[in-house]
């Protein structure tokens, strides 16, 4: 017997309600869980410099996040932003803001992929972070998150994925022929459905539940609502 899980669209009801009816920030909640995933990199042990592959999305706000919380605590770190950084929007755009002003190598894939660009960002890595696709996500990963998504999956760091593997679908635990290979995938409020599929059991590593600031009384609402 698995834990109480959230669907996808229970997490965004979780949102919605922790800001229109709870009053909270969202940008407050997305700052907790990029400080969380630290935490537990911190304590799995950062030995070398962290990559965090960011998405234009949410997960990817997540990850400016994450950046910034390894800068502060002096771990050395960089950014890949797959995407245009002119299209992000709401929270991730404010994060990307704080992360320019804030000195933290940025580089980014638009367009066509280039290896060279990726292995040189990797090299040397002792974490990769994968915040490229959210719980949001359904289908393949279009190019280039695919082949981002396999070359980091063949490098030797340690692999954490931000709230679930990219290319792994949280609902029903299907898998995208391009999907992230966790050592340890960081998930907020409760684990997802498709974390206890047959093929999903093999790529998301060693599962963290971390908590975002969002009320108890708001979880159990939305968890007893199936």
């Amino acid at each position: 017997m698995h834990p109480a899980t959230l669907t996808r669209e229970q997490v965004r009801h979780v949102d919605r309600l922790a800001v229109e009816e709870f009053g909270m920030s969202s940008l407050v909640l997305m700052e907790n869980a990029g400080r969380g995933c630290v935490d537990v990199m911190q304590a799995v042990g950062i030995a070398g410099p962290v990559v965090v592959c960011c998405g234009r999305g949410n997960n990817g706000g997540d990850g400016f996040v994450i950046a910034r919380h390894l800068d502060l605590r002096g771990f050395p770190v960089r950014v890949l932003l797959c995407g245009d950084w002119r299209k992000l929007t709401g929270d991730a755009a404010a994060n990307f803001y704080i992360l320019q002003q804030s000195a933290i190598p940025i580089e980014m894939i638009e367009g066509r992929f280039s290896p060279e660009t990726l292995q040189r960002v990797l090299t040397g890595a002792d974490w990769v972070v994968d915040a490229l696709l959210g719980t949001g996500s359904q289908g393949e990963p279009r190019p280039p998150m695919n082949q981002v998504i396999q070359t980091l999956n063949a490098c030797e760091s340690k692999r954490m994925a931000v709230d679930l593997p990219s290319g792994l679908d949280c609902d029903t635990g299907a898998l995208a022929s391009s999907v992230f290979r966790a050592d340890h995938t960081c998930t907020f409020v409760a684990p997802k459905p498709g974390f206890y599929g047959p093929a999903a059991q093999q790529i998301v590593g060693v599962v963290h539940v971390l908590d975002i600031g969002a009320p108890r009384k708001l979880i159990e609402r939305c968890l007893s609502q199936r």
